[in-house]
């Protein structure tokens, strides 16, 4: 999964997983360890449902994560808003 994760962000290419019981398309900005010391990924949600609606950016945790694949249909520049230097990551292993 984190290898999948990593050249996702290497390569600017969507990935579909399911989360929360909802599938999700997103563009992958960051994955690392969290300050509570969990795998997560930062990532920008282009389709798929929302437990908030109107709430674009996730942070989610790579143990709750299931059905991850890379989409093969890349994504061009940074999501909306992105900065590098994920504050809510104690590790970062990759970030656009």
């Amino acid at each position: 999964m984190l290898k999948t994760i990593i050249n996702a962000i290497h390569n600017r290419e969507h990935l579909s997983f399911t989360y929360s019981g909802l599938s999700r398309i997103v563009q992958p900005a960051a994955v690392g360890v969290s300050h509570a010391g969990n795998e997560v990924l930062r990532c920008y949600q282009t389709a798929g449902g929302h437990v908030t609606p109107g709430h674009e950016w996730d942070f989610c945790t790579l143990s709750n994560m299931s059905n991850l694949v890379a989409t093969g249909k890349c994504f061009v520049g940074n999501p909306p808003q992105y900065k590098r230097g994920d504050k809510g990551m104690s590790i970062v292993y990759a970030e656009l």
